[in-house]
C-alpha cells in the first residue's frame, strides 16, 4: 500500500468527523452560525374562565402539539388546585382539580414557543375518512359544485384553489350549502368527495400584543407532498403571521366537570432571545454527540475561550511560514504575542513589543561582555524584562496613558527568549537578518491576533469543536508541502523577464 494512502485517509476522517460535528451542532440543536443571531419566542397565555357549582371541579385543557413549534418553557398560575400535566403520543392536555369549588373561577396557563429547527410533518392516514353523507339537495349541490371546480382545474393544487374561489363567489350551490354548513365544513366535505386529505383546525395567530383572541377555524390540505394551511372563512392566508394549530383531532378545547359558563381567551406576546443562549439552554446533557462547553462552570468556559484561540493561530504561523515562506523568531512565539496582543489592543501592543525587545537589545548587548553563563544571562534578561516592562508602565501612567498598564499581559519569559535569541542572530548574522525575522515575528503576530479576534471565529471556535478537526487537517496538509515559498518565487524573475 502507498504510505501517503493512510495519511490522506486520516485527513479525510478528520475533515468528515468535523463537519459532521458543524453539522449536528447547527442542524440538531439549533447553535446559530453566527454569535449575535435572534430568535423568535412567542408568549402565550391562556385565561380559563368558569364559574363553580360547589362541587368536586376537573378542568382539562388541550394543549398544542404543532410539529412546526418547539416548547420552550410552561407554567400555571392556578391557587390551590392541583395540576397535572399530561402528554402522551396522541393528545397533550393539563387538568386543574379541586375538591370544592364555588363562584368564579379563574385559571392560566402560559407557555412560550419557538418555531421548530427541523419540523416533521405530518403523513397522511392510510385510509381516507367516508364523506358525510348529507341530505339530498345539499349533497346535489356539492356535488355540482365539486364537478364545477374539477372541469376547471389540472390538478390538486389548481382544485383547491377553484373550490376556493367558488365558496367565496355568488354560486347558487354554494348560497344553499351555506345556510347549513359553514365554509370551512363545506370545503372539507368536497376535499373528501375528491380523495384529498384534509382535516379541520382550530389555531392561534401569532400577532405581537394582542389579547381577548380566540382560535380561528382552519384547515389542512395534504398537497405536493405536505400539509398546507388554509383560512376558508377569511378566503386568504397571510403567511407573514404565524400560527399555532392549537386543537386537532380532539374533541373539545376545554372540558370542565362541575363547573358551568366556561369560556377561554388568549394573549399572545412577542419577543426575541439570542439563539445561541437558547441552543446551550435547551440542551440534553446526556446527549452523546453534544461536545459543547456550556455544561461545564463559568470559570473553565471562559479558560477554554482562550484556549481554543492557539489553534487558529497555529493554522496562521503554518500557512505564513510554511507556504508564505515567512520568517519568524522562534516558531510559535508569534502565537503567544497575538494572545498579548488581545489583553493589551493592537497599537498598544505593538509599540510595547517594540520598545521592551528595542531595549532588551540594547541592554544584551552589554551583558554578552561579560562572559556570563548560558543561565545566568537567561535570568538577568528575564529580570531586565521585567524591569523594562514596570519601567515603561510608571511612566505611562505618569503620563496618563492608563491603556499602556495591559502590557503587563506580556508573556515575560517569551520575551526573555526572544530578546536573547535576536540578539545570537545579530551576533552571528548581523542587524539585517535580525529586522528580518523580527519584522516578520511582529507581522505573522499581528495577523494571527486578526484572526483570533474575530468574532465570528471566536465563536466558531468555541461552539463550534470540529472546526478545530478541520484546522488539524489543514495543518497535516500543509506539512507535506515541499515545494517553494511563495516569497522564494522572486529569485525566478530575471528568468521571467528574460
Amino acid at each position: 500500500m502507498n504510505s501517503r494512502v493512510p495519511f490522506f485517509i486520516l485527513v479525510t476522517a478528520l475533515v468528515f468527523a468535523g463537519l459532521s460535528s458543524i453539522y449536528y451542532r447547527h442542524a440538531e440543536m439549533g447553535v446559530p452560525l453566527t454569535a449575535g443571531e435572534q430568535i423568535d419566542i412567542w408568549q402565550i397565555e391562556a385565561e380559563i374562565e368558569f364559574i363553580g357549582k360547589d362541587a368536586p371541579v376537573n378542568a382539562k385543557f388541550t394543549l398544542p402539539k404543532d410539529p412546526n413549534f418547539d416548547l420552550v418553557d410552561e407554567f400555571t398560575a392556578s391557587p390551590a388546585y392541583g395540576v397535572h400535566v399530561i402528554r402522551d403520543e396522541q393528545n397533550s392536555e393539563v387538568v386543574w382539580s379541586k375538591r370544592q369549588v364555588k363562584g368564579k373561577q379563574t385559571l392560566y396557563y402560559q407557555a412560550s414557543y419557538k418555531l421548530a429547527l427541523n419540523p416533521v410533518d405530518e403523513p397522511i392516514a392510510k385510509e381516507l375518512p367516508e364523506a358525510e353523507m348529507l341530505s339530498k339537495p345539499h349533497q346535489r349541490s356539492a356535488q355540482e359544485l365539486l364537478n364545477e371546480a374539477y372541469d376547471k382545474s389540472g390538478n390538486r393544487k389548481f382544485l383547491i384553489l377553484q373550490v376556493l374561489n367558488l365558496l367565496n363567489s355568488d354560486n347558487q350551490n354554494v348560497a344553499l350549502l351555506l345556510s347549513k354548513y359553514s365554509k370551512t365544513e363545506i370545503f372539507v366535505q368536497l376535499m373528501t368527495m375528491a380523495k384529498v386529505p384534509a382535516m379541520m383546525v382550530r389555531g392561534l395567530v401569532l400577532e405581537d400584543s394582542r389579547r381577548n383572541q380566540q382560535l380561528i377555524p382552519l384547515l389542512k390540505v395534504y398537497v405536493n407532498n405536505q400539509w398546507q394551511m388554509f383560512d376558508v372563512e377569511a378566503g386568504k392566508f397571510s403567511k407573514e403571521l404565524p400560527i399555532l394549530v392549537w386543537q386537532q383531532d380532539t374533541p373539545s378545547l376545554l372540558d370542565v366537570t362541575g363547573g358551568k359558563n366556561s369560556k377561554v381567551s388568549f394573549s399572545i406576546s412577542h419577543s426575541t432571545q439570542s439563539a445561541l443562549r437558547e441552543a446551550n439552554s435547551s440542551a440534553t446533557k446526556g446527549d452523546v454527540f453534544d461536545f459543547g462547553l456550556y455544561h461545564l462552570p463559568i470559570e473553565e468556559q471562559n479558560l477554554f475561550k482562550g484556549i481554543l484561540l492557539l489553534p487558529i493561530g497555529a493554522l496562521v504561523v503554518v500557512l505564513l511560514r510554511v507556504i508564505i515562506g515567512l520568517k519568524c523568531s522562534g516558531t510559535f512565539m508569534p502565537i503567544l504575542i497575538a494572545t498579548s496582543f488581545i489583553q493589551t489592543e493592537l497599537v498598544t501592543g505593538v509599540v510595547g513589543f517594540l520598545v521592551i525587545v528595542s531595549a532588551g537589545l540594547i541592554i544584551r548587548s552589554y551583558l554578552s561582555h561579560l562572559n556570563l553563563l548560558l543561565v545566568s544571562r537567561i535570568s538577568a534578561v528575564v529580570i531586565l524584562v521585567i524591569g523594562i516592562i514596570v519601567l515603561f508602565t510608571v511612566i505611562a501612567f505618569r503620563m496618563g496613558l492608563t491603556e499602556v498598564l495591559s502590557i503587563t499581559f506580556f508573556p515575560m519569559i517569551i520575551m526573555a527568549w526572544t530578546i536573547e535569541r535576536m540578539s545570537i542572530l545579530w551576533e552571528e548574522e548581523g542587524g539585517k537578518e535580525v529586522l528580518i525575522q523580527g519584522s516578520g515575528s511582529l507581522i505573522v503576530a499581528v495577523i494571527a491576533y486578526l484572526m483570533m479576534d474575530n468574532p465570528l471565529i471566536r465563536h466558531w471556535a468555541f461552539n463550534f469543536l470540529g472546526v478545530h478537526l478541520l484546522i488539524m487537517a489543514a495543518v497535516l496538509l500543509m506539512g507535506q508541502y515541499t515545494g517553494y515559498r511563495l516569497l522564494e518565487l522572486r529569485r525566478f524573475k530575471p528568468m521571467a523577464e528574460d
